[in-house]
């Protein structure tokens, strides 16, 4: 009796040193080795994956979209909607400075205000841009021209109140990424009007027949950021709400209208200059000043 007792005061005390590791009835045997408790090793935090930047300048791209060859550009989704905004919000300014703070009476704010609607901007921070603008200290709006290393050629739009500290930043950027500043980009773009409409299940033969009767003057192929296929509308500046109303009575769903700076020829790209080039334009649209960056870049296939 004795030697029992003292067997299970020993199995006892060894369930005691080994803690919430035991359970009942799990008494080791008198004299064996307990071995030691498995350590709890804890698993990494969960990251969320990058995703890619958003591009406002979506017309600048003839036959398809280059930047959809372009993997792993940094930004989270959040920081890139906040940048969105931000340059939306800059738009709405150059918009009420040129034509007012009506948009039934300001085209070009009436197509911004619709681009911020489609891309879900709230509606308290459009107003608070709109009444933002009326009182904003003067801000000058400017256009840069740029060469890339590859011979492509980029218009960089502006909105600044103090110029020198913006072109220093731009000549900066630039340098730091084999590109200049280069007087003529200019003329190498036309500024037309330009309709997107979803591209889904339209054939080149029927983009033709829509173009014809809508009154644009061509339709190209593109994608938007999520790589889903556009027919982008080209016509003349004039006439952006003549063919905008054509093609929604020819039963097409409206993306986007407005008035973009479209190449005249285009510069075709390897993927190695595709990504330097990605990155230039990604650090140009991080700079505050910026407002939209265009380009007559063409993805070599």
């Amino acid at each position: 009796m004795a030697a029992g007792a003292a067997a299970a005061l020993r199995a006892l005390r060894t369930l005691l040193r080994r803690g919430p590791e035991a359970t009942p009835g799990s008494f080791p045997v008198p004299g064996a080795r307990v071995p030691p408790a498995t350590p709890c090793v804890s698993s990494p935090p969960w990251r969320s994956s990058s995703v890619r930047t958003l591009q406002l300048s979506s017309a600048a791209c003839a036959g398809h979209n280059k930047w959809s060859k372009v993997k792993n550009i940094k930004g989270p989704k959040d920081e890139a909607r906040g940048r969105m905004f931000m340059k939306f919000g800059m738009l709405i300014k150059i918009a009420v400075k040129e034509g007012g703070p009506n948009p039934d009476m300001n085209l070009n704010l009436a197509q911004v205000l619709e681009q911020c609607r489609n891309k879900n901007m709230p509606k308290a921070a459009v107003e608070a841009a709109i009444r933002s603008a009326e009182k904003a200290k003067p801000a000058s709006q400017h256009m840069f021209e740029a060469r890339g290393p590859a011979g492509y050629l980029l218009l960089i739009e502006v909105l600044s109140d103090n110029n020198t500290r913006t072109h220093q930043e731009i000549k900066r950027v630039l340098t730091k990424n084999r590109a200049m500043l280069s007087d003529g980009a200019r003329h190498n773009f036309n500024r037309r009007g330009v309709v997107l409409v979803p591209g889904e299940n339209v054939s080149t033969e029927r983009a033709l027949e829509l173009a014809i009767e809508a009154g644009a003057e061509d339709v190209q192929d593109t994608e938007d950021e999520e790589e889903r296929p556009l027919l982008q509308f080209i016509c003349d500046m004039a006439e952006v709400r003549k063919v905008r109303a054509s093609l929604e009575q020819l039963g097409m769903q409206i993306t986007s209208a407005g008035l973009e700076f479209v190449p005249r020829t285009l510069c075709p790209l390897d993927q190695e200059q595709l990504d330097a080039a990605s990155t230039l334009i990604e650090a140009l649209n991080d700079c505050p000043d910026v407002v939209r960056v265009w380009d007559n870049i063409q993805a070599d296939s």
